[in-house]
């Protein structure tokens, strides 16, 4: 290939990372594996790769003639959104402190009108709609952002981007309607490949292409959710998935999971919540890595691990602050050990091994003002309720100094 970034670890597998950058041995075993499923061409690493349950995250293959779902895994459509707002980080409205307290509070269900939200993008009510709106668990998160460095001025400019606004970025996917779709076809067909012929697939891909658009519709939702939170309002910069199976237009399907797709403009590649994010732009034509690239930093520490590993070296609240001098909120104690900055690799080296292999060019970087987890307050009043009761604590706090 010719490429010492993009190396081979046999006849169908490529994993895409520097000789300095560490990939847990188990994940590459997964991927060894992977490759060995009944019509895989090729499996490619990204040097974001880390173990998934049963197959490896951050990775995209290449199938001829078979659809595997689990290669896609339970959250269809998960993807990044970017945003701009018209929220100056210089004024006193974005404040880290002030904007993370009007985040706390949107994984509440949303009190808007769903069925006609989803109405306007072409889909229909379901059973999993009480979930539209809200980022979910583990690594989801709704962020707001402010400009770094600018690396392409001019295509940050075209992006419609500018140093002296804020924006939004939203990392979420279909919630339990991704995992739904799966678990009914596992449950009766199995954890095996389908032939594209059968009807199986056939099913499985109205399925998915249903919890894509939903996935989206999601991650709308949860910007506007943002955007009324803090007071401001904005407009979409991008929206990339990478966890789906597509058509490659060859007779091959191609899955990613964990893998942002190369040929769909900008990308958003996200750090973890202490550290940077990058806006990149793919650069055409490269095959050996399936048109495909990282989808963030990639973890290094196992959630089982984290709470132990890093205590000794950190208090809780020490968590709630990044080096920026951003916020982070997240009322679930579990929740902000397994996602500390410590778990996850280095995200700049990640772009550096995508630049090296020529995957990708960088467009700016962006730090974490106010990062959204999961709630800090109560699970109690809707959130309304729960906005006026806020205002009463804390003038009542102010009586009380």
């Amino acid at each position: 290939m010719g490429n010492p970034i993009i190396h081979a670890r046999g006849p169908s597998v490529r994993v895409v990372a520097s000789a300095s950058t560490w990939i847990e041995g188990k994940a590459l075993d997964q991927l060894d594996r992977v490759s060995k499923l009944p019509g895989m061409r090729l499996s490619v690493g990204m040097p974001d790769l880390h173990p998934g349950v049963a197959s490896p995250v951050g990775a995209a293959f290449l199938a001829e003639g078979v659809i595997h779902p689990d290669l896609v895994g339970s959250d269809i459509g998960c993807g990044m959104a970017l945003w701009t707002t018209d929220l100056d980080p210089a004024s006193r409205k974005a404040r880290p402190e002030r904007l993370a307290g009007r985040l706390d509070g949107l994984d509440r269900s949303w009190e808007g009108d769903t069925t006609a939200w989803l109405a306007e993008r072409g889909l229909t009510p379901t059973t999993h709609d009480h979930s539209l709106g809200t980022p979910g668990r583990g690594n989801h998160f709704i962020e707001l952002l402010k400009l770094h460095a600018v690396a392409e001025p001019a295509s940050f400019a075209a992006l419609g981007l500018s140093a002296d606004r804020l924006a939004v970025l939203v990392h979420t996917g279909s919630r339990g309607l991704g995992e739904a779709v799966l678990r009914a076809h596992v449950s009766a067909h199995g954890h095996g490949g389908v032939a594209e012929t059968d009807a199986a697939a056939r099913s499985y891909l109205a399925a998915h292409d249903t919890a894509m658009r939903w996935a989206e519709a999601n991650r709308d939702l949860c910007a506007h959710r943002a955007f009324d939170a803090i007071g401001t309002t904005g407009g979409r910069v991008l929206d990339i998935c990478h966890n789906s199976v597509t058509a490659d237009g060859c007779g091959c399907w191609l899955h990613r999971k964990g893998a942002a797709p190369a040929d769909r403009g900008p990308v958003m590649i996200p750090g973890s919540r202490g550290d940077l994010s990058f806006l990149v732009r793919p650069i055409e034509g490269q095959d050996e890595a399936l048109r495909s690239l990282a989808h963030g930093a990639g973890r290094k520490i196992a959630r089982h691990e984290a709470k132990a590993k890093l205590r000794p070296r950190y208090r809780r609240e020490d968590l709630a602050r990044n080096p920026f001098g951003g916020h982070v909120v997240c009322g679930d104690e579990a929740l902000l050990w397994e996602e500390a900055p410590d778990c996850y690799k280095d995200a700049a080296g990640v772009i550096a091994d995508m630049v090296a292999a020529g995957l990708v060019a960088v467009i700016a970087s962006f730090s974490p003002v106010a990062t959204f987890k999961t709630s800090a307050t109560p699970q109690g009043p809707a959130p309304a309720d729960w906005k006026r009761e806020r205002r009463k604590a804390r003038d009542a706090k102010e009586r009380t100094r």
